[in-house]
């Protein structure tokens, strides 16, 4: 996420970095459902916790959760809080704040996913995903622009948007009003965290072998079959949050842990010394990547020489010594290794900050 989120400037980032620009799919658009089926991986070691907690202080622990998740996603969009106008420091105005974001759809579908798992059998729990899905699709399709009901700004999702936070507050990247992390895109995106949820709830009940990763990889491979077959009737498409798109992340998810599971825990066989690389970031997620955004703005926040610090370091170091995309992708793995530095300083010192 990072080395997508930060590349150089001077350059276009090779394709596989870069999102789909509406319909299809990249490895890029994989990153964020990832995140949420591990947050759902995660859920099924701590709801075993708190399985043993009463109603209130479940509700009291899941509410506090969100709530900060949820905080810190605005709080970091509101960033820096102030704006430099004629050399007088004033407060940036809440009111062009995002309110949404990447943060804040995690936290929802913790929530939400948290609720469904705790107050649901495991078969109405599979009944309200498929109507999460099947309903958001519905909801597309009965009040989006008959125009085009899958368009940027003429979907359901957008005109929801709009009436309850307004333009000032939605994401302007692509350069009109449009949330890719809209508050009805939100939905679908709670079916990753199921599913992440029972993916690490079966492994751990079945152990690891043979058997479950087998089964974790038909799962899989079932799940893209059916995103495929529906694509051709209702588009994969990230930025809109297709139910295609949740079954075909999902299914590349259940793929990917089956193959870790296969050679970290069943295979043993040579050195798994590469798998600490990725534990730094592990075991400080949320502020590393507070820490790799929040870097990011300070450093085109800097001037020299008539442009910000971030372009500057790629304008006369990066691009010079490897013009294009390769020196962009450089730039990226550099700033990636500074965040890893940083956690990997807290590690050593086995500081964890969490919420």
């Amino acid at each position: 996420m990072i080395i997508v989120n930060t590349p150089g400037d001077g350059a276009t980032p090779f394709a596989p970095l870069l999102h789909a620009n509406w319909h299809g799919f990249t490895p890029t658009d994989l990153v964020f459902p990832s995140f949420l089926f591990a947050v759902g991986n995660a859920m099924s070691f701590s709801m075993e916790k708190y399985r043993a907690l009463g109603d209130g202080a479940f509700f009291g622990k899941v509410i506090k959760r969100t709530v900060l998740i949820f905080l810190l996603g605005y709080l970091m969009y509101w960033f820096p809080f102030f704006t430099l106008d004629n050399g007088h420091f004033q407060l940036k105005p809440i009111g062009y704040t995002r309110v949404m974001g990447v943060l804040q759809r995690i936290a929802l579908c913790y929530l939400f996913a948290s609720l469904l798992i705790r107050y649901l059998s495991t078969r109405w729990v599979i009944i309200a995903s498929t109507i999460l899905l099947f309903g958001y699709w519905l909801l597309l399709l009965a009040y989006g622009d008959s125009s085009d009901v899958y368009g940027m700004q003429t979907n359901a999702g957008f005109y929801l948007d709009k009436f309850i936070l307004g333009e000032n507050h939605m994401y302007h990247g692509e350069g009109v009003a449009f949330d890719p992390e809209g508050i009805l895109s939100t939905l679908p995106s709670i079916v990753n965290v199921i599913i992440g949820y029972y993916a690490g709830a079966f492994i751990r009940n079945k152990g690891k072998n043979y058997e479950t990763i087998s089964k974790l990889m038909l799962t899989g491979s079932l799940l893209i079959f059916i995103a495929l077959w529906w694509n051709m009737i209702f588009p994969i498409n990230k930025k809109l949050w297709t139910p295609p798109f949740v079954l075909l992340t999902s299914g590349i998810d259940l793929l990917l842990i089956s193959a870790l599971v296969y050679i970290i825990e069943i295979k043993k066989s040579g050195s798994t010394w590469w798998t600490n690389f990725f534990v730094v970031f592990g075991k400080n997620p949320l502020f590393i990547y507070l820490l790799s955004e929040l870097l990011a703005t300070i450093l085109y926040m800097i001037p020299v020489n008539k442009q910000s610090l971030y372009g500057w370091l790629n304008s006369v170091f990066f691009q010079v010594i490897a013009p294009g995309a390769i020196g962009s992708l450089l730039f990226a793995l550099t700033y990636m290794l500074f965040c890893w530095s940083i956690g990997f300083w807290l590690n050593r010192r086995k500081i964890y900050i969490r919420v």
